[in-house]
């Protein structure tokens, strides 16, 4: 069964606004050249947002992500953004469960279930991220952190919503870090994601669905990384802020 590939760049809070719009340019002018195979996602911040959809509006296999979004509809909740707001500016995706907004922002999984639904009924799909500490991983606990955190935040859809769930595993311990999971470990836990998923849903569902790798994925690792059986793409952090190395990740999916 054919399921979507996928290398998303998420800028996190990088880029002024003429940096934002030459970076996406540069890399909406190479994806022209590409055969659309790969969907391309770029998640810039949230200011950037409307701008860089519509430059990219032309090319289906190109979208745009926003990397949060709030658990209400709408409300006195200064600065923050509601999935029905970015929905009405026709942007695909939404991040939800990064490591950064887990720990700087204190977002538990009962607060990202929430707001995955939130997304889901304002017509969004989630690329959702999970992923254990290094403490974890020492102690051979990642497989069990990581079901947790998909009972917890993901299970209460049904087999329709669900669909609408990109899943990004991302080790928090190779985040930002310049280390990254090894192709064995990369593989040894998307297969573990995909099991849980069909053991849950079904097993056309698990096959159909996006396991994206996230954690210092680069250039040089790319290529190990989306060579994996059940590795769909990737979730780019640092490497997406240079259009160059964002387009060989994307050539190497």
């Amino acid at each position: 069964m054919s399921r979507k590939l996928m290398v998303a760049g998420n800028w996190k809070m990088n880029k002024n606004l003429m940096e934002a719009l030459t970076l996406a340019s540069q890399v909406i002018t190479r994806a022209k050249k590409m055969s659309g195979q790969v969907e391309i996602v770029l998640a810039p911040p949230s200011p950037y947002l409307h701008t860089i959809n519509s430059m990219s509006k032309d090319l289906s296999y190109v979208k745009v992500a926003a990397q949060d979004c709030h658990h209400k509809t709408s409300g006195a909740f200064t600065g923050d953004i509601s999935a029905s707001m970015l929905a009405s500016m026709n942007l695909a995706y939404v991040i939800l469960g990064h490591s950064e907004r887990r720990k700087h922002h204190h977002e538990s999984d009962v607060l990202l279930a929430q707001k995955v639904s939130a997304a889901i009924e304002a017509g969004l799909s989630v690329i959702f991220c999970c992923g254990e500490p290094l403490s974890v991983r020492e102690k051979k606990e990642h497989e069990l952190f990581v079901l947790q955190q998909l009972e917890a935040s993901l299970w209460h859809l049904d087999a329709t919503q669900i669909k609408q769930i990109v899943v990004a595993y991302e080790p928090i311990w190779a985040i930002g870090t310049g280390q990254t999971a090894t192709a064995e470990q990369a593989q040894e836990m998307h297969a573990f994601i995909r099991n849980s998923i069909a053991q849950k849903y079904t097993q056309t569902i698990a096959q159909t669905t996006t396991i994206l790798y996230g954690g210092s994925c680069n250039p040089a690792n790319a290529g190990a990384l989306f060579a994996n059986e059940d590795v769909d793409g990737g979730l780019v952090g640092g490497a997406s802020l240079k259009a160059e190395q964002f387009i060989q990740i994307i050539q190497a999916r």
